[in-house]
């Protein structure tokens, strides 16, 4: 989808054949009509930014970071990770004549890189011994004068995470724990500027910054309200004193933090701010117009399907009446919609995702909850094809429970190919919104009732109460034919959930699962422990992964404000009673594949293959196959070539249809 950047516009195209993308421009005026062919340019003038085939070209394993051009379009810097353990390496290239003008083979960095105010400056970040991003550096391209540290942060709980505001007119330090942040910035053009604080560090309080005429817009917790608040405040330093809530002309805040609304994120432009969060469980876009400082109005976008997910997409230009949604939805394929921020009913559909084969009117979808045991309300998603249901005459079908849980990340209603051939498969797939998540608000996850610290077992209670509602409620299923699959975390989930009720589930997948909890947490000198908020193949939110960047890193001391530190009693004890690999049962136990990746840095390969000898040592006569796959050439994230993560994906299909003897499909289906 070709996105406009001063004079050019940018895109990605993907060819069959090949595993990677290509990174391209246009001049911004260019035409053309595409033919669809791999030959054919798809706007005149295109030019190759990045061929990530090329970088792959003889290498396991390629996965990239920041692709960044420089303010005159004239370089591009951009990062890579080659081995899957998530360290990067940058260059910068002449994108006129083809060649690398930078780079050092010896330095190491984080994902990120930022550009200065000119071409001249580049920003980036190294790790320490840990894998936490912990320092910012500047770099004078072509220069021989050593890079100068910026910023360090020596405190073993925060990381780090830079970005440049849309205006250009400032560079970031945001440094943060799971509770805490402070954000730096840097004047960018002004050669004497120095770093500063937007505000200091205050114990629990969060806040992330984004600019516009001289005003912070702050989004933030701060009061301890349970979501996060808009305010606003003069773009000056150490400015805490005078955040103020954003309000109406009539004087009612637009996001006071409470339960009903939340907010995620904040992106300014000359004349809107446009926010976005959730409200009743489904994510949503506000659009809010401006009067110079005034607010004029606020406008929710509303769409026809109940439940969707949608999201603000990448946007480069601070000057702009138009912005660009993704949208989709379990039956609707993902869209791109370009929305006039003047008139929101002036909508153009850029692109849709095109599925071969695909016929929306077959398949179906609902959104319910259903109540957990100590009476909350969880979310359900559930999609499949009509024939299924309508035909089954009360009888049980095929079902798959997908569920995540942790770290106040969603697993959206969004669309996904790749289970088409499950639902086609006569299987109804279902999503389980469950506590830990953020899909209810940020009090879905904290506590005193979401699922952290004390109270991480609502997570796994609410899957199992959900299984359970779709067996004896429902009747959707009976546990021969329910499956059950989580990643990370996620497996996490899923290895506590079968230990509560193994004889729910007749399979149970769990991809590079952190099922070794006190052993991993209790040692802080372990770098990486578990995924944070980047999620999880198809089930990923998708406003989160279109504005955010993709490299986070978790730290085993920093984890401790997520789950607790396992070297105090409360935390150790509580942590032992649902540690997965601690708790198995001499019980019948479902089939279980776990994978993992030799380089994961996250969740490392030793944790899936200890769960998965314990489970055979413990689990009684009767129970499935044990089965682990260890991908020697991957990290957390499975394959980097988009065709070899397809065979690992059909492999998991693959033991699941087999176990619930699917495996065979009608000619015709």
């Amino acid at each position: 989808l070709p996105r406009p950047r001063g004079d050019y516009v940018y895109y990605t195209r993907s060819f069959e054949g090949k595993s990677y993308t290509v990174h391209c421009r246009a001049p911004r005026d260019a035409t053309g009509q595409w033919d669809k062919t791999a030959q054919s340019p798809v706007l005149e003038g295109e030019q190759v930014v990045l061929d990530v085939n090329k970088l792959a070209e003889g290498k396991k394993y390629c996965s990239t970071g920041a692709i960044k051009t420089s303010p005159s379009h004239k370089l591009l810097a951009y990062s890579v990770d080659f081995t899957g353990d998530e360290t990067c390496q940058f260059w910068v290239k002449d994108l006129e004549s083809g060649e690398t003008i930078d780079h050092d083979e010896k330095l190491d960095i984080y994902g990120s890189l930022v550009w200065g105010h000119d071409d001249s400056v580049l920003f980036y970040v190294t790790m320490d011994e840990a894998h936490r991003p912990h320092k910012v550096y500047k770099r004078i391209i072509g220069s021989d004068q050593p890079d100068e540290l910026l910023f360090e942060e020596k405190d073993e709980m925060y990381w780090i995470h830079i970005f440049k505001s849309l205006d250009g007119k400032y560079f970031h330090i945001d440094s943060s724990s799971k509770e805490t942040s402070e954000v730096h910035f840097l004047e960018l053009g002004n050669p004497d500027a120095k770093l500063e604080c937007v505000a200091k560090r205050r114990q629990k309080v969060l806040y992330e910054v984004e600019h516009r005429d001289g005003t912070w817009w702050i989004a933030s917790n701060v009061g301890g309200t349970p979501n996060m608040s808009l305010l606003t405040a003069p773009a000056v330093a150490n400015c805490e004193e005078q955040w103020k809530n954003l309000q109406s002309s009539d004087g009612t805040k637009l996001f006071d933090g409470g339960y009903q609304r939340s907010l995620s994120d904040v992106t300014t432009f000359k004349t809107h701010v446009v926010c976005s969060g959730r409200e009743g469980g489904i994510p949503r876009v506000w659009i809010v117009a401006l009067d110079g400082a005034d607010v004029k109005s606020m406008e929710i976008l509303k769409f026809d399907e109940e439940a969707h997910d949608v999201g603000l997409t990448s946007h480069f230009e601070f000057d702009t009446d138009k912005i660009v949604v993704a949208y989709d939805s379990m039956i609707t394929p993902l869209s791109h919609i370009e929305i006039n921020l003047d008139d929101t009913t002036s909508r153009t559909v850029l692109k849709e995702k095109a599925v071969p084969g695909y016929d929306k009117s077959l398949f179906a979808c609902e959104r319910t909850t259903v109540k957990a045991r100590d009476g909350e309300e969880v979310p359900v998603s559930i999609v499949y094809r009509k024939d299924v249901m309508a035909n089954r005459n009360g009888e049980p079908v095929p079902t798959h429970l997908y569920g995540y849980g942790s770290y106040g990340a969603c697993m959206e209603a969004s669309f996904s190919a790749t289970r088409l051939t499950l639902l086609s498969r006569g299987m109804v797939y279902v999503i389980a919104h469950i506590r830990g998540g953020g899909e209810m608000g940020r009090q879905w996850y904290e506590e005193p009732k979401g699922a952290k610290y004390l109270c991480k077992k609502n997570t796994f209670n609410d899957f199992v109460d959900v299984a359970n509602w779709l067996i004896e409620d429902r009747k959707i299923t009976k546990p021969s034919m329910l499956s059950c699959e989580g990643r990370s975390a996620g497996g996490l989930l899923i290895g506590a959930s079968i230990n509560q009720a193994p004889e729910l589930f007749k399979i149970a997948i769990l991809g590079v699962p952190f099922v070794d909890v006190v052993c991993t947490m209790i040692d802080a000198s372990i770098p990486l422990v578990s995924l944070s908020v980047i999620l999880l193949y198809q089930h990923y939110s998708l406003a989160l992964a279109l504005t955010k960047p993709l490299f986070f890193s978790v730290q085993t001391v920093v984890e401790w404000e997520e789950w607790g530190n396992p070297n105090e009693e409360k935390y150790h004890q509580y942590m032992m009673e649902y540690s997965p690999i601690n708790n198995v049962q001499s019980k019948v136990y479902p089939a279980c594949l776990l994978t993992g990746g030799l380089h994961d840095p996250r969740v490392q390969f030793w944790e899936p293959a200890k769960f998965a000898a314990e489970l055979r040592h413990s689990q009684a006569e009767g129970s499935g196959p044990v089965c682990v796959k260890m991908d020697m050439s991957a990290g957390h994230f499975s394959a980097s070539d988009r065709y070899k993560y397809l065979k690992e994906l059909a492999f998991d299909f693959a033991f699941l249809l087999d176990q619930l003897e699917l495996s065979t499909i009608e000619k015709g289906e």
